[in-house]
């Protein structure tokens, strides 16, 4: 159904945010932290079956030096140009991880190195991951949602952000890999992920694909969302009610509609005007701060599930024509 507000409406809304006093410091601060526990990832070949592709298990060191996980795909040797590659980062949806070896082989496919992240505690909802989370949390609902919103510092998307600008990182660091011409890619969480990193590292992000955008509009999302995991939100609300305007000021910090005016790549977003899970609403609000080259596709009669196939289409020759001009 269409909940939320008519097209024309949500195409035009930009909402007032509380933008943190602090947030370019706190930002600051956490990434130089993460890049001083950094060391160099590490790289071990695997068999996943497939004869087109060449996969690799990779460690890094996320936020805290901790170990995040992921899975290096590139066209196979016979396959290469001898040209360094462009690349894509993909980061998951809600829960998800970055799967068995052979299962987010998409990119790589189509000619470029693609790096497919674990998110830190995440990988048990719909597939698999192998990075955990070591950092405890004050009183939460079950998710990660509300781990550790009593603070900026603490909360639990500090470190998922700062995890992603490292993956960055290292797929712009890697010998096949043209550093100048590295994307970054997600759905869902996933794109709220690829979205912070392009708000959070500018220079290096080369173009990124945000697809039904989770952790937009945070107060707007909370009241209007039909489904998890913005219901998480709704319940620890609900339950500490003299906690209600301190998690919308931590929130403020990880809120990609209040970061997207840091980005500077292009950017092809889409939405789906009957998702319950990221009402449209709050996707038009960070599409429309965001501060870079941007366009967005709108799929009139589609859940959570947004474009889909017909989406990685238009992301195809949208991403080459983006890459090619640099």
């Amino acid at each position: 159904m269409h909940y939320d507000w008519p097209l024309e409406q949500a195409r035009d809304y930009r909402p007032n945010l509380d933008v943190p006093d602090d947030l370019a410091e706190f930002w600051a601060e956490t990434l130089l932290s993460a890049a001083a526990a950094a060391e160099a990832p590490t790289f071990t070949r695997v068999d996943s079956g497939l004869v087109a592709v060449e996969s690799y298990d990779v460690t890094f060191a996320g936020f805290g030096g901790h170990p995040v996980r992921a899975w290096l795909h590139l066209p196979a040797a016979p396959l290469r140009s001898g040209s360094p590659l462009p690349g894509v980062v993909q980061y998951q949806g809600y829960n998800g991880g970055r799967g068995l070896v052979h299962e987010h082989v998409f990119w790589a496919t189509a000619g470029y190195a693609h790096l497919t992240v674990d998110t830190r505690g995440q990988g048990s909802g719909w597939t698999t991951g192998a990075t955990p989370d070591p950092v405890g949390s004050a009183p939460s609902q079950p998710g990660f949602l509300t781990r550790g919103i009593d603070d900026p510092l603490n909360y639990y998307y500090r470190r998922a952000y700062a995890d992603s600008v490292a993956a960055l990182d290292v797929l712009r660091g890697h010998d096949l890999v043209d550093g100048s011409r590295v994307a970054v890619a997600g759905g869902s969480q996933g794109g709220a992920l690829a979205a912070a990193v392009a708000a959070l590292a500018p220079s290096s992000v080369a173009a990124l694909l945000c697809d039904v955008p989770f952790l937009c509009d945070l107060r707007r999302a909370a009241s209007v969302a039909q489904a998890e995991p913005y219901l998480e939100l709704v319940r620890y609300l609900g339950a500490q009610r003299d906690r209600v305007e301190q998690a919308f000021t931590t929130l403020a910090y990880f809120d990609v509609a209040v970061l997207a005016r840091l980005a500077t790549a292009p950017a092809l977003f889409s939405v789906a005007l009957m998702d319950l899970t990221c009402p449209p609403s709050t996707v038009f609000a960070a599409y429309n701060a965001y501060a870079g080259p941007k366009e967005i596709r709108v799929y009139e009669y589609n859940d959570h599930e947004g474009g889909e196939a017909c989406q990685r289409t238009r992301q195809l020759a949208w991403l080459g024509a983006a890459l090619r001009s640099r």
